[in-house]
């Protein structure tokens, strides 16, 4: 039992990191090895029809049916297989990148439990071109933080949650400045973000995107809110050229409450 339990991990990370193939067969007729203009056709629209920067390498195993003797199979199935790499090479794909090329001679049929044979036997009569393919590179997506991040990707929003305003205000309250001078020490640790500060509003109408300033009695609440975070960042030292500024309005509510809309955020545009 230790013993099953020592390789079963072990199994598991080889499956995690299998191999991606992608195979096609291509067909032949009895004791032929020539491939016609259609079949030709076919194996080079299988290579094209492949993202070329995954294929790793490409392995070529070539078969016969079951009639006839052995020696003689093994040769018409390494024909086959040569045929296809010829057509490769014709299509520009380069011998280093064909590892394998092998005939592997007749596939053996038990006769008395195999219906329909002659279909059986022109099925075995093919070579299988494998394409081994690079792992497909992963997809991050940008995430939603209460905090800053030692690691972050482009579009990463920063919500945090005492970054709020008093209502048609644009003044930090002091919960706001602590925040904000939390942030700034992570900002001056991280130096290689960049980011945008998005300033939100609550409470207009649906045809009024943006609210009034009660202090400067204009309609840019929004951009005001995120240019005092700006000018707050500034003041503690963070680099201008790490920073922009835009108002948003009411365009993207939280959906928590009107409060929470009245909001200031950062969404990152350099990591």
């Amino acid at each position: 039992m230790i013993r099953i339990l020592r390789i079963l991990p072990l199994l598991i990370c080889a499956l995690a990191f299998a191999q991606e193939e992608k195979v096609q067969s291509v067909y032949f007729e009895f004791n032929k090895f020539n491939l016609d203009e259609k079949q030709g056709q076919a194996v080079i629209d299988f290579i094209k029809n492949t993202d070329s920067t995954r294929i790793e390498s490409i392995e070529i195993f070539g078969y016969t049916d079951d009639v006839g003797k052995d020696d003689y199979n093994f040769k018409l199935s390494t024909k086959r297989a040569n045929t296809i790499q010829e057509k490769l090479n014709q299509s520009g794909i380069k011998n280093k990148v064909i590892v394998t090329i092998e005939g592997k001679g007749r596939i053996l049929i038990d006769d008395d439990l195999v219906e329909n044979l002659p279909e059986k036997r022109s099925k075995n009569r093919r070579v299988d071109i494998v394409l081994n393919l690079k792992p497909l590179p992963k997809i991050e997506l940008p995430g939603f933080y209460t905090t800053l991040q030692k690691k972050h990707i482009v579009g990463d929003h920063i919500y945090l949650e005492n970054l709020l305003f008093e209502r048609g205000s644009s003044k930090l309250t002091i919960e706001a400045k602590t925040q904000l001078d939390k942030l700034s020490k992570l900002l001056l640790k991280y130096k290689a973000l960049e980011f945008e500060i998005q300033g939100h509003v609550c409470c207009t109408p649906p045809y009024q995107k943006e609210a009034i300033d009660r202090e400067t009695r204009k309609r840019n609440l929004s951009s005001n809110r995120a240019e005092s975070v700006y000018k707050y960042l500034v003041f503690k030292k963070i680099d201008k050229k790490r920073m922009t500024f835009k108002g948003y309005g009411n365009s993207v509510p939280l959906g928590k409450g009107s409060e929470y809309d009245r909001r200031v955020e950062l969404v990152i545009t350099k990591a």
